[in-house]
């Protein structure tokens, strides 16, 4: 059964079916005081750089891009694990991602939620050791576990099929 992953901002207002709400971006919101916000959790370590923030600018143009890098950010140690945290979380329990950027469609959330959906019952553990390469762990969120859901060459998840004009595209 695929976890129920929502991505709203964290400008709207909770509601009931939102589940676990976990704030995704690495800066506190503006105009939001801490004590005001119904949070669960202020993820950060699942958060892009403050360069990558920077670079992508929340352009549109540049998601296929952004995707790419931040994917790549979160086989990080401290991404891993915070991945395997919500892993977790979303196997018990609906999940919100909440981010302050007025785009929700073109943000690290939607990667987040995608990211999550995608990679439900398919970890290391259910893996068998062949496919795994020298060095690689069975830690939840460990980048092994949903590496291979993204395609290298255009960043799409691979179970919604490549990008036009990906190399990869099975003929």
């Amino acid at each position: 059964m695929q976890p129920d992953i929502r991505v709203r901002r964290v400008y709207d207002d909770p509601a009931p079916e939102d589940g676990a709400r976990v704030l995704v971006d690495r800066i506190w919101p503006r105009g939001l005081r801490k004590d005001a916000v119904r949070l669960d959790e202020w993820a950060k370590d699942v958060a892009p750089s403050a360069a990558l923030r920077t670079w992508y600018g929340h352009d549109p143009a540049k998601f296929g891009e952004f995707r790419r890098r931040y994917l790549d950010e979160l086989a990080g140690e401290a991404p891993c694990a915070a991945l395997g945290w919500l892993r977790q979380l979303a196997a018990t329990r609906t999940v919100t991602l909440l981010t302050a950027t007025r785009d929700v469609t073109h943000s690290q959330a939607e990667v987040l939620a995608q990211l999550l959906r995608g990679a439900a019952g398919q970890g290391t553990a259910e893996r068998g050791a062949g496919e795994r390469g020298a060095g690689e762990t069975d830690a939840p969120g460990d980048a092994v576990c949903w590496a291979h859901l993204v395609c290298p060459e255009c960043g799409a998840m691979t179970s919604e099929g490549h990008r036009d004009g990906c190399g990869l595209t099975p003929r």
